[in-house]
């Protein structure tokens, strides 16, 4: 029976269904991508979608499939976040009852807007999956009826509708990267991609600390991690689904993993070059793509999701500036006198670099010739003009050293 669900005819109705919820996320050309990989590269901006994210198509499809009776009972499922928005918006457009199951980690804007759609939200476990055991538990308690978020075959096929789009949009697409995270999105982009056209190639990224899908892939069937550790919360899974891994075995040409450093410098490169933000696990198709050998191909990156809490993204910036040079902190000594703090500055500026913080120690040492430790955060162009400013004031008989610091 459920290998007759994810039939191009299922795909097609699901198209038509999502319309009425989503929004005409349109592709764009990304010429920063485009320029530094050599290729075409094109965005899928879910993050643009209603809710922040593309996981109001699965949830809705999944909700017309249902019946009266199964709606009635209200709803339940787990979520990290996005697929919890999902479901509660999509049930407010039923008008049924949904239960959200999260865990304690999740960004609280995505707790907030979960409950502003009009969900019950119970906060349970650290990772998703201790927050899908208390949705069953729930389920068996109450009676709802279930939406899981990634281990359904009309969940994965409501996703796949991105894929109709995209080639819709781009028929000569060569390659569509998609973030992974229980692999939902990733089932129905690739069954559809290849019910469409055999010729193009979908591959799967995950974050390098939540690899469950690459594991199971390897060995041929499901495998749970034991821990999972990455700042990607959206796809932050230790099991990958049951149902869908044979659709995935069949129709995905690969998966990437993506450490979590590569991640942040991509979230500043998203905000400067697309004004856009887009949340750590919808960043794993962009970051992917320097891992491409590749040239002159038409590349579709899915930018699943957007909801990013704002504590979040300021320490992403920040750890994304120190990572590309472009905010160092440097420790010099100086003799004990008057005009030597002057005199730095002074070279530093020659220099172009802009001094964003001081802090003065006259205590660092009993010799008063080189008593005093100056520590001084600047803002650089990046890495070469950090060696700029680091020669300038080696030069000047300073020894500057790097200082491993927040800013």
């Amino acid at each position: 029976m459920e290998q007759e669900k994810m039939t191009l005819a299922k795909f097609e109705e699901a198209y038509e269904d999502v319309k009425k919820v989503t929004l005409d996320t349109k592709l764009i050309y990304s010429d920063y991508w485009s320029g530094a990989t050599g290729n075409k590269v094109y965005l899928k901006p879910e993050n643009l979608q209603r809710t922040g994210a593309y996981k109001v198509r699965g949830a809705y499809y999944k909700i017309t499939t249902m019946s009266d009776e199964e709606r009635k009972k209200g709803l339940i499922t787990a979520s990290a976040g996005n697929h919890a928005q999902g479901v509660a918006y999509a049930a407010k457009q039923y008008g049924v009852k949904a239960t959200i199951c999260m865990p304690t980690s999740t960004p609280l804007i995505k707790v907030n807007r979960t409950k502003a759609l009009g969900a019950e939200v119970v906060l349970h476990g650290n990772v998703y999956d201790e927050a899908y055991e208390k949705a069953l538990e729930l389920a068996k308690e109450n009676g709802y009826t279930l939406v899981h978020p990634f281990d359904d075959l009309d969940v994965a096929t409501g996703q796949g509708t991105i894929a109709m789009e995209i080639i819709k949009e781009l028929p000569t697409v060569d390659i569509i990267l998609v973030p992974i995270g229980g692999g939902g999105l990733a089932t129905g982009v690739s069954t559809l991609a290849k019910l469409l056209n055999p010729k193009i190639k979908v591959i799967g990224v995950e974050p390098a600390g939540a690899n469950c899908m690459q594991e199971s892939f390897k060995a041929g069937h499901v495998v749970t991690l034991n821990t999972v550790n990455t700042i990607a919360d959206g796809t932050a899974v230790k099991t990958p689904g049951e149902h869908i891994f044979p659709y995935i075995q069949k129709n995905l040409d690969d998966i990437i993993t993506v450490p979590d450093e590569d991640l942040v410098v991509s979230f500043l490169d998203m905000v400067e070059n697309h004004k856009m933000v887009v949340e750590n696990s919808g960043l794993l198709s962009v970051a992917a793509l320097k891992q491409l050998n590749v040239k002159d191909k038409k590349i579709a990156c899915v930018l699943s999701g957007g909801n990013m809490d704002i504590i979040t993204m300021s320490s992403v910036v920040q750890q994304g500036l120190i990572m590309r040079d472009r905010i160092f902190t440097v420790s010099v000594l100086l003799p004990d006198k008057p005009g030597e703090l002057s005199r730095v500055s002074g070279i530093i500026a020659d220099v172009k670099g802009n001094v964003i913080k001081l802090e003065h120690n006259q205590f660092v040492s009993i010799n008063r010739s080189a008593a005093v430790e100056l520590r001084i955060t600047l803002e650089a162009f990046g890495t070469e003009h950090k060696e700029q400013i680091m020669s300038a004031l080696n030069e000047n008989g300073y020894k500057p050293r790097i200082v491993r610091t927040n800013i």
